[in-house]
């Protein structure tokens, strides 16, 4: 898609431009208006606009307003590093280099299809951004070689490394306004462009052992749309409740400079983390449909987003301090408060609904959790979106046979991926239930769109339903035989949803481009797996050291390795299932130890979001577990039942209140 361009203007004449060219060799002073990026590298700066021709030349992002890893010395540290692993990779391409790539040329032996013999794994498939692009590289994103080096190959397919759709650009133009008395004066509007372009190497290039950050051609582009046709996917499948697509993809937003960087950094690096599963169906519609409009349009959603990015921006540069807290709890505020007026106004139903979610759904994708920072428990956030819910008739709308919708609404998409797993965090029954039992009664209706947004078959979610259903039932009382008669009922209906499905395989098409449909079938079939460990769990006298139990979680974890994991993979969208098959895992079970090569897979990127705060229950759990079966007196494969030491209980003890979706 065409991005939207602006409007180049000519730097200003520099001081001293008129200075006769003897009295110009006898001053020697640094100038103090170059950009950061050269007076980092202590380089001289000929001030270029938009972009300094340095800047330029390597492919670096060039910032004239101070960026927020300047007044850090071990993030500014970080970046000069980064520059200089950036600048050693060009001049090694350079050097490689001797004629210039054509189209139309056949590929070299490293654009190889992988086949049974050659292919190992998924791991190394990156979309990350070109060294080479005008728009330049930001390196406040925590990647480094090593998360990537013990399952790397220097001869990796080029197709795993590129994205299957075509690549576009996002303009954010942001304009700022100076009050004198209330007299507008100064008004500045700067547009900045973030780009998922990307150059092809160089022929002959040996790729490392860690991605390049910057690969693209035109043949695999034609393969991997080639591949679409495989998928048969419904690119318009959501209403978004904004109208049609932005083709434009530029967002005016009228900010100070400190927000200004907060926005620009959760486009970057918060904004492709969201929706990985809805990304890799509709490639950018995340961004163009739903985000960057409500952005716009919606104050509330702005204020989250920019509180989210201060967030996500402490956790992975381990700053701690009152500036970067100020700004999480000036946005959090700002945003509670206008949900607060809106409410009370009663009006801007839609836009409410979609901050209220916001504020719950994005939580789980940053932060640590260790976070200390006063909040609002999700659940009574999520309160506030089921009334509006209700008050924009969404139930109905999506379950009326007599006027099916074209497009699934969004918002209540998501709000029922929230309900489901958010009512077995607290052992209740989700707030539409019904609703989820008529769309699975339904033989005209039954989709909601959970299987395009997160994965999962929408079948087995509504399944998941009625297991938290049956909990709360027993919970009040049920009586066991009851309960056993339930628990077999919901059984034979989860073997239904497996009729006709195979072994899950690698989701690869045949020319390694990522395949949306056999993800969506690998992921449902770890959901399925994992309803049946809860459900198992609610049978009287359960315990994980079953012999059925441990089956279950050795299936759950062949499952799971056909799932991609690393930084590009999908391992963060299963929180909840890695937390219900992790929860019943004993010591010795290979679930264990491939749950803890999947975190030391994912680096950093283990230790935010729900995925994180599963890391640290789950080990809890296993301590406390363990710690239970070693001072027993009946050892794990005796006959007399055993106390289950359930995850919700470790929460409760621990003073957590996650949402771990």
């Amino acid at each position: 898609m065409a991005s939207a361009t602006s409007t180049k203007t000519k730097p200003a004449p520099k001081a001293g431009a008129n200075v006769p060219p003897k009295q110009k060799t006898q001053m020697h002073r640094r100038s103090r208006t170059g950009c950061y990026t050269c007076r980092l590298r202590r380089k001289k700066c000929d001030e270029g606009n938009p972009t300094c021709t340095a800047c330029k030349h390597l492919g670096l992002q060039c910032e004239y307003k101070r960026p927020m890893w300047w007044s850090n010395n071990d993030a500014r540290r970080k970046h000069k590093d980064d520059i200089k692993m950036i600048i050693k990779r060009k001049k090694l391409s350079e050097k490689s280099s001797t004629a210039h790539h054509s189209i139309n040329s056949p590929p070299g032996l490293s654009h190889s299809l992988p086949t049974s013999a050659t292919f190992s794994d998924p791991l190394d498939r990156t979309r990350s951004a070109s060294i080479d692009s005008h728009f330049g590289f930001n390196f406040n994103s925590p990647q480094s070689a090593h998360e990537f080096t013990p399952f790397a190959t220097p001869q990796l397919p080029h197709e795993f490394m590129f994205s299957p759709y075509s690549p576009y650009e996002i303009d954010v133009k942001t304009e700022r306004q100076m009050f004198v008395n209330d007299i507008p004066t100064l008004r500045e509007s700067t547009t900045s462009t973030f780009s998922t372009y990307q150059t092809p190497p160089p022929p002959g290039t040996i790729l490392p052992s860690f991605p390049l950050e910057g690969e693209w051609t035109e043949q695999v582009y034609s393969e991997r749309r080639e591949s679409l046709t495989e998928e048969t996917l419904n690119v318009n499948f959501f209403d978004f409740s904004h109208g049609p697509s932005m083709n434009s993809r530029q967002v005016a937003i009228e900010l100070d400079e400190g927000d200004q960087r907060l926005l620009e950094h959760f486009i970057q690096f918060v904004l492709p983390t969201i929706f990985p599963i809805l990304e890799s169906n509709q490639h950018g519609s995340v961004s163009s449909d739903l985000i960057l409009p409500a952005l716009q349009s919606n104050k509330g959603y702005l204020h989250c987003c920019l509180s989210i990015a201060a967030q996500h921006y402490k956790a992975t540069m381990g700053l701690q301090g009152e500036e970067i807290d100020g700004d999480i709890m000036r946005h959090r505020y700002a945003t509670i408060s206008s949900l607060c007026d809106a409410l009370n106004m009663d009006e801007n139903h839609q836009e409410i609904l979609e901050a209220a979610l916001g504020l719950i759904f994005f939580q789980c994708c940053v932060g640590r959790f260790d976070d200390s920072l006063p909040d609002i428990p999700w659940h009574q956030h999520f309160q506030a979106a089921i009334s509006l819910v209700q008050k924009l008739d969404l139930p109905r709308l999506v379950s009326d046979p007599n006027a099916p919708l074209t497009q699934a609404p969004f918002n209540m998409t998501l709000t029922a991926w929230i309900d489901i797993l958010g009512a077995t965090m607290q052992g209740r029954a989700p707030a539409f239930a019904h609703t989820y039992r008529e769309k699975h009664l339904s033989p005209t209706n039954p989709s909601l769109g959970l299987r395009e947004l997160m994965g999962c078959e929408d079948r087995v979610m509504y399944l998941i339903s009625e297991i938290a259903c049956l909990e709360a039932l027993k919970k009040d009382g049920m009586d066991d035989i009851t309960l056993c008669q339930h628990v077999h009922v919901l059984g034979d209906q989860i073997g239904l949803t497996e009729m006709g499905e195979g072994t899950p395989i690698l989701p690869f098409n045949s020319n390694g481009s990522l395949s949306p449909k056999q993800l969506s079938k690998n992921i449902t079939a770890a959901f399925r797996l994992a309803a049946r460990i809860y459900l198992c769990s609610l049978v009287p006298g359960f315990y994980p050291a079953q012999a059925s139990c441990i089956g279950l979680a050795e299936k759950l974890t062949t499952v799971l390795q056909q799932i991609p994991s690393g930084p590009t993979g999908f391992d963060r969208s299963l929180a909840w299932v890695y937390l219900v098959g992790g929860s019943v895992s004993i010591p010795g079970s290979s679930f264990r130890g491939f749950f803890e090569d999947r975190i030391a897979q994912l680096g950093d990127l283990a230790n935010f979001g729900s995925f994180g705060r599963v890391t640290c229950l789950l080990r809890e759990v296993w301590l406390q577990a363990d710690h239970q079966q070693a001072t027993s007196p009946h050892s794990a494969t005796s006959e007399a039942p055993q106390q289950y030491i359930h995850w919700r209980d470790v929460m409760q003890m621990k003073g957590w209140d996650y949402l771990l979706i």
